[in-house]
């Protein structure tokens, strides 16, 4: 099937709400409900907040435009957009594969990490945790790492369950399902927040929230809190692998880009609220630590819900949350690997499924069988498993790389162009970019993008001493080179070389 086959065939969402919501879906993860809240524990509450949502207007919104302006004005997948819109002779194409590569890594651990919450939802309807101790909920936790046939059989319900809401198409499968599961996610969350703002002896956890604590931030240094928000802000959006491209390939022109992606934001960050408002208030309340970091999610809250009167019910609801959370961004990025394949290789949707369906559940078990059948395997060090590896490449290297492409696709000459993405960005009635932004979209944000990417090489591997840090800083200045190297060059237009 040629290129313009399928633009013609290409699917399309039957409404606003739905791009809105599935959009939405694909940035509302982990992050969100999970890193987010004892991100805020950590770092001084509101004072978090408030340099984060700075970042989120100044950073992640502009990128996740050029992803949206960049899908629906090429109506292909990351695997051939760069090619139908980059002048002849130049290398952006390249690119692609960070954004192919990005999307199967990411879906090799997330859907381990997403069967985690199914398995939680299941074991707090049966009332597993009814009248355990602290002891014992940890070691549950431990208990399910090790035990590789449970941790598999999540594992492959996710994908099984995932792909065959892609397998119906984008209106009756993704769209459909999505907008449902998002509306009870937003439900659920209300619900959920309300019962533990109300908990007795929440209102240390409200303030806490909501007042800026000075002391905190002074205490961890006011360029850790600001990189911290700046990194959960770039990252919480799920830009850069061309998770979110794929659904402006999906959509017309009657609105602008800008008005979507800030609402899509702003749904992104509520959901992001609330989760503090369910977890840090409830934290308070039964003397739990709101900043004990990823043990949170699966050791502090199970502690916390078996404290709570009714607990049972509310840990289920919760996980149930976190589940529709996660099932959301895997159904999100499933379509992304199926338009792969029909943009690729012209595959039915039907064929695409099958095939992606059967290699996802396999790419997906070295990151289960890390943590029981390879326990000596420590990829980054002592303590690190096959997903601290695979979340490394991706947030680490193809989410930053990937979005810094985007960004100078956008706007160098040699690429798409700042005209040609402003233009698509404005097309439609709604909030427009502002043109007096080339400037800062040109230099200063991709600047931002390399700092974000070296720094984190820096945060992980300085304390290790500098015989570690000097070979992994030299692998990350290569994948930067190849970044630069693609994106260079000049080309030819109406006679003039730019």
């Amino acid at each position: 099937m040629s290129e313009t086959e399928q633009v013609k065939t290409r699917e399309s969402f039957s409404s606003r709400l739905g791009f809105i919501l599935v959009s939405a879906g694909c940035a509302i993860g982990i992050g969100n409900v999970w890193k987010f809240p004892y991100l805020c524990g950590q770092y001084g509450g509101a004072a978090f907040i408030l340099i984060y949502l700075v970042f989120l207007l100044i950073l992640g919104i502009p990128v996740m435009i050029c992803e949206f302006s960049i899908g629906r004005a090429s109506r292909l997948s990351a695997a051939k957009a760069f090619e139908k819109l980059e002048p002849a002779g130049t290398r952006w194409h390249l690119l692609k594969y960070i954004s192919i590569f990005g999307c199967y890594l990411l879906m090799m651990y997330y859907t381990t990490v997403c069967g985690w919450m199914m398995d939680y939802t299941y074991k707090h309807i049966r009332s597993d945790f009814a009248g355990a101790d602290a002891a014992a909920i940890s070691d549950d936790f431990s208990g399910l790492l090790g035990n590789f046939g449970e941790m598999a059989f999540w594992t492959v319900v996710v994908c099984l369950l995932g792909f065959l809401i892609c397998y119906f198409g984008v209106q009756k499968g993704v769209e459909r399902v999505t907008k449902y599961m998002m509306i009870a996610l937003l439900l659920l969350m209300i619900v959920l927040a309300v019962h533990s703002v109300f908990l007795k002896g929440a209102g240390a956890g409200i303030r806490y929230y909501l007042v800026p604590d000075l002391e905190t931030i002074r205490s961890k240094g006011i360029g850790t809190v600001i990189f911290a928000a700046m990194s959960q802000a770039f990252f919480t959006l799920s830009i850069g692998i061309g998770a979110m491209l794929i659904f402006g390939t999906y959509i017309g022109r009657e609105r602008s880009l800008a008005g979507e992606a800030v609402t899509i934001t702003g749904l992104d960050t509520f959901v992001a609220l609330m989760a503090g408002f369910i977890v840090i208030p409830a934290c308070f309340a039964f003397g739990v630590d709101p900043g004990s970091g990823p043990k949170l999610i699966f050791i502090t809250i199970p502690n916390l819900f078996t404290q709570m009167a009714g607990g049972r019910i509310w840990g289920a609801l919760f996980f149930v949350f976190l589940t529709f959370a996660a099932l959301s961004t895997v159904i999100a990025v499933f379509e992304n690997i199926i338009a792969f394949d029909m943009d690729l290789f012209g595959w039915s949707r039907k064929k695409s499924v099958l095939i992606s369906a059967v290699l996802m559940i396999l790419l997906s078990l070295p990151c289960v069988a890390g943590y029981s059948l390879w326990p000596s395997f420590r990829p980054l060090g002592e303590g690190t498993t096959v997903l601290d590896l695979e979340d490394f490449i991706v947030s680490n290297n193809l989410l930053p790389l990937g979005s810094l492409a985007f960004v100078l696709f956008c706007t160098r000459r040699n690429g798409w162009g700042w005209d040609a993405f402003i233009a698509e960005a404005d097309a439609g009635a709604g909030l427009k970019f502002p043109k007096r932004m080339k400037p800062y979209m040109k230099y200063v944000l991709p600047l931002i993008i390399i700092v974000i990417y070296l720094k984190g090489y820096w945060d992980l591997f300085s304390p290790r001493g500098l015989h570690v840090l000097i070979p992994w800083m030299a692998a990350a200045m290569v994948f930067l080179a190849f970044v630069i190297y693609c994106s260079a060059g000049t080309v030819r237009r109406d006679g003039k070389t730019v």
